[in-house]
């Protein structure tokens, strides 16, 4: 049987990456370690193969995108970016679409195990802290849009509840004190800072929070389309109502425009996806950067690739309220 890395490392007592700093010629081991090391290699007879031959820089030149919807969204807008990035550094991007499922996340992490891509941008993930922090020790990732509490990784966000905050307050400005809230029940971190900034508007201009103003469900067209129902049934229906993105807005302004129940309610969506002007009524949102998020979430990664200093820095993009028709 063909010798394997892991072998070599074992029987030389140092790590897999240590051997592949090795194969590589890499200055940072001591010249001890690297005598241990090849003597090992030669012993075994140990032959690696180029996918095999480093744990960090597999030299594809590929980067592999996890995003967790194929539905018109921001991540649409920050892969677009991305790859017109990449492509400037000479690199491609591969695109994958989990559809929320931790299996499918998984299934496509193979391509970094198996050293088909150099690194991997994950958009959404069921991966814990730890696991993302294991594998960022071995391998180069990072985070965008959405982040991982505890994570040390590369990560590329906006902070989503002051943008709540924001379109909320603005609201308030309005006059209106009985606003809405279509929200997530996934769990996903920007949902629970979305829902958090809109708490906090709420408290500071002292209105009372009421848990049944929140409507959680999916993130798809249908619904925003629930998310309206319930909330205009309710014994005294919002005037304004926030959602946690653009498509949920949408759901929610149709819904209303259909409803026959007279003066529709003021709207603000977030992520302002390039769909809210054409939309009728326009969407007012809250926008993500998603241009230069994607930008500096590839420039970074690929510093990291290239690099054995890497970035684990949480990076914090501007955000801006964008009025429109439905506010």
């Amino acid at each position: 049987m063909n010798v394997t890395i892991k072998e070599v490392a074992k029987k030389a007592g140092v790590s897999v990456a240590t051997v592949s700093r090795v194969l590589n010629n890499n200055p940072a081991v001591s010249e001890k370690t690297a005598n241990i090391v090849r003597e090992t290699i030669e012993k075994l007879d140990y032959r690696p193969n180029f996918l095999g031959r480093n744990l960090r820089k597999c030299e594809t030149n590929v980067i592999l995108a996890i995003f967790p919807s194929g539905e018109y969204s921001l991540g649409l807008e920050i892969v677009k970016s991305m790859h017109e990035t990449a492509a400037e550094y000479g690199y491609d991007i591969i695109i994958a679409t989990s559809y929320d499922s931790s299996m499918n996340e998984k299934r496509f992490l193979n391509m970094l195990f198996n050293k088909t891509v150099d690194g991997a941008v994950l958009m959404s993930t069921h991966l814990s802290a730890d696991e993302i922090n294991k594998l960022s020790e071995e391998y180069d990732i990072a985070l965008c849009s959405e982040r991982v509490d505890g994570t040390n990784v590369l990560t590329v966000t906006v902070d989503d509840k002051e943008g709540a905050y924001t379109a909320v307050s603005e609201f308030i400005k309005e006059g209106h004190t009985k606003i809405g809230m279509v929200s997530t029940g996934n769990g996903a971190l920007s949902s629970v800072d979305r829902e958090e900034g809109y708490k906090k508007a709420l408290l500071d201009a002292g209105i009372e929070f009421d848990e049944n103003y929140i409507f959680r469900g999916g993130y798809s067209f249908a619904d925003g389309e629930n998310g309206y129902r319930y909330l205009s049934s309710l014994p005294e229906p919002p005037t304004a109502i926030f959602a946690v993105s653009d498509i949920l807005a949408m759901g929610v302004a149709k819904r209303a425009n259909r409803s026959g129940k007279g003066k529709c309610p003021k709207i603000i969506g977030y992520d302002n996806i390039p769909l809210c002007d054409s939309y009728s009524p326009t969407i007012s949102s809250v926008s993500q950067p998603a241009r230069d998020m994607g930008r500096e979430i590839i420039t970074r990664l690929i510093e990291n690739i290239k690099s054995d200093k890497k970035c684990r820095e949480h990076i914090i993009m501007p955000h801006k309220l964008i009025r429109r028709e439905s506010f």
